[in-house]
């Protein structure tokens, strides 16, 4: 049975950072990005799957050839965390996890679909992964 992959859209320092803790540590993950420069990025990181979509056109996002269970989006900018969010909740039933720095948006987040949302200043959300793997494990029991 092919296991779920972890969704993970990284634009900042922080979500870097916890891509490579997630790639240490042996998670399939995807990492999610809305344009070319920074899928070039994460292709010369040795990420090994990558979601490019066009936030600008809704009706073309496609449910992704991989089986994406929890969502983790690091928020660089409202608007984008917000699209992200809408994305993506139509591609899994799992949590959606969103990271933030701001503590202002955490109504918004929530209302349109995610189940979690953090605040934290310096944006280290390793402790998330010890979790990830458990509801991974136990999605497959």
């Amino acid at each position: 049975m092919q296991s779920d992959f972890l969704l993970i859209a990284a634009p900042t320092k922080a979500g870097e950072a916890f891509m490579k803790y997630t790639k240490l540590v042996g998670l399939p993950f995807v990492a999610l990005t809305n344009n070319k420069m920074e899928r070039i990025k994460l292709e010369g990181q040795g990420v090994k799957h990558i979601i490019q979509v066009d936030t600008m056109h809704s009706e073309d996002f496609i449910v992704p050839d991989y089986p994406i269970g929890n969502v983790v989006l690091f928020e660089e900018s409202l608007p984008l965390c917000c699209r992200y969010i809408q994305i993506c909740r139509s591609w899994t039933s799992r949590p959606i996890y969103v990271i933030t720095q701001r503590v202002n948006p955490r109504l918004i987040y929530k209302g349109l679909g995610a189940d979690y949302v953090i605040y934290s200043t310096n944006g280290d959300v390793k402790f998330l992964i010890s979790s990830l793997q458990t509801n991974e494990a136990q999605q497959h029991v």
